[in-house]
């Protein structure tokens, strides 16, 4: 099993929803962040001040996959939250040693 996270535009997250519900992964954590990278922010003007936003707002997915759907749940992220613009993000791909699920007891690919 694979742990995928992805960190998206906020706007993009109902698309990539769609695109995982399509290839039939539909259980996953979506978490509001703050972040930045090659971005390294911008400047913004407020009451006739300049200031310059360090931290831009993302979404954090998390999704538990099987090996063998590892490539498909990639491709539907990357598809879905490409815009081609900077800062559309990145996904990170760890190994899982187990899943339980907590109401049935169930492990590792049942419980997924």
């Amino acid at each position: 099993m694979k742990k995928v996270e992805a960190v998206i535009k906020p706007f993009k997250l109902d698309d990539v929803r769609e695109a995982l519900s399509e290839i039939g992964i539909t259980g996953m954590t979506a978490i509001e962040v703050k972040g930045f990278g090659r971005q390294k922010g911008h400047t913004e003007l407020y009451r006739g001040a300049e200031y310059v936003v360090d931290f831009l707002p993302k979404v954090k997915l998390e999704v538990v996959v099987k090996e063998e759907d590892l490539e498909r749940c990639i491709e539907a992220i990357t598809q879905a939250a490409r815009t081609g613009k900077i800062g559309d993000g990145k996904i990170f791909v760890t190994s899982v040693e187990r899943v339980v699920r907590i109401r049935t007891g169930e492990t590792d690919a049942d419980a997924i």
